[in-house]
């Protein structure tokens, strides 16, 4: 299941994170510029992580689930739940987050979604081995880039994980992305991107960065090589006046639907 921002509760996780990583060592390694294909500054794009459809006349880039095919001729990312299981993914108990009392920790906005255990250096190598088997996919299929989701799960379970191992982990990620050949970008959690340098992560897709006032938090690091979706419109409102000339922003429907769905919205600044 691929998800909208209605499972997130995005003020508390900012304050969370910053508070992290605040605390947490700010030594960064510089990976220098990887040999990837990088997507468009400011081009029209269009969120289709609900399912693929024809993409609108002018957009350049688009995001589809993994399970979709790239849109010819276009920018393409592939969504990849990278730090959630799916509903229907067999998963070895052992790369399960467990809570103090010995239960899988799931996620309680999304059924049959248990948080992935990084919490140790073993356990974030072979995660990323089997996320890196998705990439591969994405690969074959034609995409240019990928987007690994619930990069945030460190500020939802803070007693459990923390941020950097967060950063540990998406590195990797980083790595078996680039050794394909394909773009990352860092998904939502803005007070990361001041980790770019250690975490090579290359542009970002961001969910309400302008509801919550966070563009900018992504807009610095990436060189407005940011792609936005709203959900509202007060949201869609702010990030337009904001960022409308700089970065990539669409409003999409919450529930990310096609264009036969009654709920289907889609709209530009």
């Amino acid at each position: 299941m691929v998800h909208s921002p209605a499972a997130r509760m995005r003020p508390a996780i900012a304050a969370l994170a910053l508070a992290f990583l605040t605390a947490c060592s700010t030594t960064t390694t510089d990976t220098g510029e990887a040999d990837v294909k990088l997507p468009p500054v400011g081009a029209a794009w269009d969120y289709q992580i609900g399912g693929a459809y024809e993409p609108p006349k002018g957009v350049e880039i688009v995001s589809r689930d993994r399970a979709d095919d790239p849109a010819p001729g276009l920018y393409n990312v592939c969504y990849v739940n990278a730090f959630q299981t799916q509903p229907d993914e067999k998963w070895p108990s052992r790369l399960l987050l467990h809570d103090k009392q010995g239960e899988v920790v799931e996620d309680p906005e999304w059924d049959g979604e248990s948080v992935l255990d990084i919490t140790t250096a073993a356990k974030r190598e072979e995660a990323a081995e089997r996320v890196g088997a998705w990439f591969e996919e994405c690969a074959d299929k034609g995409f240019d880039a990928v987007e690994p989701d619930n990069l945030d799960t460190f500020t939802r379970w803070p007693d459990l994980l923390t941020a950097e191992q967060a950063t540990a982990y998406v590195s990797l990620l980083t790595k078996r992305a680039h050794d394909l050949g394909l773009a990352i970008a860092q998904k939502n959690t803005g007070p990361l991107a001041t980790r770019r340098a250690k975490t090579g992560l290359d542009f970002a897709v961001v969910e309400e960065c302008g509801r919550y006032d966070e563009c900018g938090a992504f807009a610095k690091p990436y060189k407005d090589r940011v792609v936005v979706v709203e959900y509202e419109d007060k949201g869609m409102a702010k990030a337009c006046d904001g960022f409308g000339d700089r970065l990539s922003v669409v409003r999409r429907d919450q529930d990310v639907s096609t264009p036969d769905d009654d709920g289907y919205v889609r709209e530009v600044c």
